[in-house]
């Protein structure tokens, strides 16, 4: 790759849209807060851990994803997690960042809402002071659980609704349509959440159909399947709903075989508002730089593309007329001086 346009990806003030503060959870970390809450690890040793990232499909991830999970037990081993993320999403130019968390993951296992809100939320507030990153917290609902538990999940929400921008659904999508969760998304709306949904990763384009159309989701977390059906690519387009796309991700997990066959380019070509994220980046080897450097190689992108992609970022994110324009002008200014 060019040495300048590497630098200008480097540096090129962006959103990250689609990622999951457990999936940023380090394994230096993991180790680090299992020895402080005494927790017992499968894995003797941060190497030992890493050599098991190894993943055929979602759910080989998944089982190691929610076992690391399962060392958080306190408000400060959240914030730790959530901190860690944004100083390395600063590092990586990131202004704004939408995060998910999954409650779920750690109420099933006796931790309280309050519990994990309240140290992701402190980390959020300290990192806007600290580094200047802003912010904003979406929770999800685990699909391979039911909608019931999805329905009590969102009224502990409702106790901190002040603190929460969206509501989302992820985990094993395989089985799992958005269908499932039709009813508690309409409660979502009712309370005047914005909407986003995992579709289209694993599964078919028919349960990015459900999920725009029944959960009436105004993002989509992946979308990649979209491209086996043209006439979702046109609606996508006309209705201008974005899609956070994760390229590492998708290779690590057995969605393409290369990055080669990322629809990045394709979705760019076609007018949708496409944008790149790191997903679960411990995990799948690379941030969010990592993520539009690879990209950038493997689909020979221009400095264009580029800037389309960190513009559709802001144009993507939850923030007010206001906000964006700040950061579309950041942007911009950046274009100009760039050299």
């Amino acid at each position: 790759m060019d040495e300048n346009l590497k630098r200008y990806i480097e540096l090129i003030p962006k959103a990250e849209l689609h990622v999951h503060v457990e999936g940023t959870f380090e394994p230096e970390r993991i180790f680090e807060i299992a020895q402080r809450n005494n927790v017992p690890l499968k894995y003797n040793s941060v190497e030992d851990l890493r050599k098991a990232y190894k993943f055929n499909n979602l759910q080989d991830f998944l089982d190691i994803y929610y076992g690391a999970a399962k060392v958080l037990l306190h408000e400060q081993d959240f914030y730790d997690l959530t901190m860690d993320y944004l100083r390395k999403a600063h590092a990586n130019n990131v202004v704004h960042t939408e995060v998910f968390f999954d409650p779920q993951t750690h109420t099933t296992r006796g931790v309280s809402f309050v519990t994990v809100i309240n140290g992701i939320t402190r980390a959020m507030d300290d990192a806007k002071t600290e580094v200047g990153v802003s912010s904003k917290l979406i929770m999800c609902f685990l699909r391979h659980l039911s909608e019931k538990s999805a329905m009590e999940t969102l009224e502990s929400a409702l106790l901190h609704k002040d603190k929460i921008i969206a509501i989302g659904l992820d985990s094993s999508e395989n089985g799992h349509p958005p269908s499932k969760f039709f009813n508690v998304f309409n409660r979502v709306r009712e309370e005047g959440f914005f909407v986003v949904a995992h579709a289209g990763e694993e599964g078919p384009a028919e349960y990015i159909w459900e999920a725009i159309d029944l959960l009436e989701a105004v993002r989509i977390d992946h979308g990649v399947s979209s491209v086996d059906d043209p006439g979702l690519i046109e609606e996508l387009r006309d209705r201008e709903i974005p899609l956070t796309v994760c390229p590492l991700s998708n290779l690590k997990l057995k969605v393409v075989e290369n990055l080669e066959n990322i629809p990045v380019k394709m979705f760019l070509e076609k007018g949708i508002r496409v944008t790149l994220n790191s997903d679960d980046p411990s995990y799948f080897g690379g941030y969010v730089n990592n993520n539009y450097l690879q990209t950038a190689e493997a689909l020979n992108l221009s400095r264009n593309d580029i800037y389309t992609l960190a513009k559709n970022s802001f144009l993507a994110s939850f923030i007010t007329e206001k906000e964006r324009d700040v950061f579309l002008e950041k942007l911009l200014d950046f274009e100009n001086s760039f050299i």
